[in-house]
Formats: C-alpha cells, structure tokens, sequence
C-alpha cells in the first residue's frame, strides 16, 4: 500500500479512537519512508495521547526536522513540554506556531493553559478568549479559561463557562472536574457532588475527583456518604503502596513495629495495610448535651467549651480500636507525633455517626455548620505536639481518646487556648505555620491563654480562629499509651479565604 493511503487510513482511525491501529498503520507508513513528517507527527500525538510524553517528543522532533515551518508540530510540542513540566520551553513552542500560523486555535488554547500553569493568569485569560473569538464552540478552551477565571476570584464568569464547556462536551472529564471545583466554590456542594461523581463514575481510580466528592459530600451533610470516597481512596493510594521503603523517621518506625506486634497480637496480619471496621453503633455514639454547655459556649468571650464524658462507653471502645488496629497513621511530623486522615484511611461509619450526632447533640453551637474535615494526631509519650497556629473552620472539637492512665501528668497534656483571634487578613501559612508571627502578635495584644489537661472522652469545642497549641505532654511508653486526639472542623472561617485545597492538604491541625 502506498504511503499517503497508510496515512490517510491512520489518520481515519486515529479520529475514530483506534489508536492501536492508526499507530500500526504510521510504523509500517515509516518503514517505507522513515523521515516523513505526516507518519513522524502523527506517532507524537499518538505518543501524547498514550501518556508516552518522551516518545512523543523525539517523533515530533522528527517531524520538524522535516519541515521546520509546521505550526501545528510545534503546537503539539509545546503541549507535550508542558506535559514534562518544561513549562517555559512550552510557551516557546506555542508562540513559535502562533508567529507561523496566528489564528491557530489549539495553539492559542494551550498557550492559555501553559501561562495560567506558570502563574500569568491575565495573560493566559488573553490567550484563551482569542481562541474563543476564532472558535466559540471549542469546549477545552471554555474549560480552560473557566479555571483561569476561577483563579481570578471570577467565580460567577468561571462557573459560566464551564457550564457552557460541559454542555457541549458532557464526557470531558477535566470540564467536569474543573466545574465541580467551581460549583464548590460557589457554595454549591449538590451540582459539585454530582460533577465530580460524573468523573468518578467514568474513571473509578480518579483519585483528585474522589478526593473532591468525598470534601463536598462533608459539606451537604452526607459524611457517611464522605466516609466511603475517603476509604476508597486510600485503598487506590495507600494499599497498593505496601510497606515503606525504610526511609520513615525514627519515631514513626518505632510506632509501626509496635502497631504491627499488636496487630499479630490480635490475629491481624496486615502487610502495611489494614483499616479497622469503625462500624456505627447500634445506639448512640454521642452523650447529649449538658444543660448548661449550649448557654456558656453561648456567652463565652471567647467561646471555648469543655465537655467531659463525650462518647459513650461503647463508641469510645470502639473508636480506640479503630485507632490501634488501623495502619492509617502516614503523616510523619517533625514534633515526633503521627498524623491520619481521611485521604489516607481515618474514614469509618463511627467517625461519621460522631460528626453528625455532635451536630444533633449540640445544635445550638454547631447550627449551620456542617462538618468540612477531621484527623488524628497520636504522639509518642514524651514528644512534643503541635504547635501554635489556628485553624480554618468556624468551630473546632477536640477530643481525647486515651486512658487517663496512661497520662503521667493530670495537669497537663492537654490544649493551651489564647483568648485571641487569628487576623482574617492572615492567610493560611500565616496563621498556621507563622510561629514567630503568632507569638509576637499575640504579645502585642496582651493575650491571655487557658491551660485545658488531658482527660479521656474529655472535648474541648471552640471558635476555630483562636491560637491554640498541645500542652506538654508526658505519657507512658508503649504502643497503647500513645496520646490519641480527634479534631473535627465544622463551617468556614468567617471570611471565605479558598481554603478548600491549600489548607486541607497542609494543615498541622487541632491538638
């Protein structure tokens, strides 16, 4: 067969999405002329779309050395160095097309996406709305520039957009992705669910997407619903993952070997992976509130609240266990204590019977709020624990889990609150991270602080924005003895500061 019919045919099956065949038909169209640029370009976008970004640079390399003047040879070299993260030799490669071929709409497009990747929003925004005036209808371009608007604080434009996009292409995945982005920012966490569900429903190990199901679900009050995504994603990202490579700090070694002989213990084998069942409880899970605990947090300046005697017997017994069985604790932290969360497997039914019935238990001081994240925190006995910072919720529970005999110290082990308010001004690596800031900040205004000691199944609840650290900690050796504490973050901060990504994925969290 002659070679302009090979590519001609593998071309027809490349826009049929036969790529296993249009790639056979380019190999055999090479072997009759091995520098031809239609087979050599056509292999690098196919290369591209088979995630081979390396292979697809050395065939469009080829095929511009056969014609130098291929605008959209350069286009798609571009779009492959932004691939390999060569972000600057991208747009290089881009405005090489555009100066070659200026109305060409992907190359405008994707230049769009490479400058909003290198931080030049309002250029990128530019670019794409050309693209747009050139082609009104290219559904990726609406995508795009409804994510740049997006990170310009554009929410209502962005939203537009992206609706539009996906109206026209309802199984693009990124579209669907990006729009349920936007519709959380929005405030409207059901249309979100639904975009991302779309995703997940298409691509089961989209681990972002679940990730963001398993967020916007908190936020319409499914957290059982939450719990779910949580739990699968950290069998996608953490089961297969197996046993750490032996370059873990000390602390945490330490912990797994021990986590590991309790397990044996039990009967459990878990070759680096096992969550415990964290089933609800056929009863409650949640003492009901006090009398007079609705009335201080009420009338407290600040309003901090401590509630003793939090769970139930039964739900915290099994809440320990879910604790000391699961194989969930893969935050390492430089104090010396060991983080877990949902990403990474801290997701049972228990934890979300918790959340809601605190909710139902103390409506008077969750009202609205629905529940936004939660963690754990265990820390070796004598270790330091979290440092100063303030969190990014309306309200803030923190309750212990450990035995009071394991607590070699009554007064302490606890919480230290300040009676002031991180700045609103403040963004998160401010407020979180900042502890030279904080400390000058809180001398400047003369704050005073509450020493709260450690008591199991005691809580404290709180306004999120008020500085709080661990209180020195001194608890028995032994893997059982570590200090165990559960935060629960309900409702935003007072002024929405698009912490949704940022301060989930950084957060040192409550203590």
């Amino acid at each position: 067969m002659e070679t302009q019919a090979l590519l001609h045919q593998a071309l027809d099956a490349q826009q049929r999405g036969d790529r296993l065949l249009a790639e056979r038909l380019c190999l055999e169209a090479l072997a009759h002329e091995p520098q031809g640029f239609n087979a050599n370009h056509l292999l690098g976008v196919l290369r591209f779309q088979q995630a081979k970004p390396a292979e697809a640079l050395d065939f469009l390399d080829r095929a511009l050395t056969a014609n130098p003047r291929a605008s959209e040879a350069f286009a798609h070299r571009g779009l492959v160095l932004h691939a390999l993260g060569r972000g600057a030799e991208a747009l290089a490669n881009l405005d090489r097309a555009l100066a070659l071929k200026p109305d060409l709409v992907e190359a405008l497009n994707w230049r769009g996406m490479v400058l909003q990747a290198l931080g030049r929003p309002a250029e990128a925004l530019a670019s794409l709305t050309k693209a747009l005036s050139l082609a009104p209808n290219h559904a990726e371009a609406l995508g795009n520039k409804g994510a740049v608007l997006k990170a310009l604080g554009r929410v209502a434009e962005a939203l537009a957009e992206l609706e539009r996009a996906a109206a026209i292409e309802p199984g693009n995945l990124a579209i669907q992705f990006n729009l349920g982005l936007v519709l959380r920012e929005a405030g409207r966490c059901r249309d979100a669910a639904s975009a991302f569900g779309k995703v997940v429903a298409a691509a089961p190990d989209h681990v972002a997407a679940i990730n963001n199901l398993g967020l916007v679900l908190f936020e319409c009050g499914q957290v059982e619903e939450a719990m779910v995504q949580f739990r699968r994603q950290a069998e996608l990202t953490w089961a297969a993952a197996g046993a750490s490579d032996g370059s873990m700090p000390e602390h945490q070694r330490r912990h797994d070997e021990e986590q590991l002989a309790h397990l044996a213990s039990r009967g459990v084998m878990a070759a680096g992976w096992h969550i415990g069942t964290g089933e609800r409880m056929t009863g409650p899970a949640v003492h009901p509130a006090g009398a007079g605990t609705i009335k201080r947090w009420q009338s407290a300046q600040p309003q901090i609240v401590v509630v003793d005697n939090l769970l139930t017997g039964d739900a915290l017994a099994a809440l320990r266990q879910f604790c000391l069985d699961s194989t969930i604790w893969r935050k390492s932290y430089a104090n010396g204590y060991l983080g877990a969360i949902p990403e990474q497997g801290f997701a049972s039914p228990l934890l979300a019977q918790v959340a809601q019935e605190l909710r139902q238990t103390h409506d008077g001081i969750f009202g609205p709020h629905p529940l936004r994240y939660l963690w754990a925190f265990k820390c070796d006995g004598q270790r330091k624990g979290v440092n100063i910072h303030a969190d990014f919720a309306a309200v803030n529970v923190n309750f212990w889990i450990t035995p009071d005999e394991a607590n070699l110290d009554p007064a302490h082990g606890g919480l230290v609150i300040w009676d002031v308010a991180a700045p609103l001004d403040w963004d998160f690596d401010r407020y979180n991270n900042d502890e030279a800031a904080i400390r000058r900040f809180l001398a400047e205004k003369d704050a005073k602080s509450l020493t709260i000691p450690y008591r199991a199944n005691r809580a404290v609840i709180f306004d999120s924005d008020l500085f709080h650290e661990t209180d020195r900690i001194a608890f028995k050796d032994g893997y059982a003895n570590r200090r165990i504490n559960i935060t629960m973050l309900f409702g935003r901060r007072r002024r929405h500061e698009g912490l949704a990504a940022q301060g989930i994925s950084q957060n040192q969290g409550g203590s």
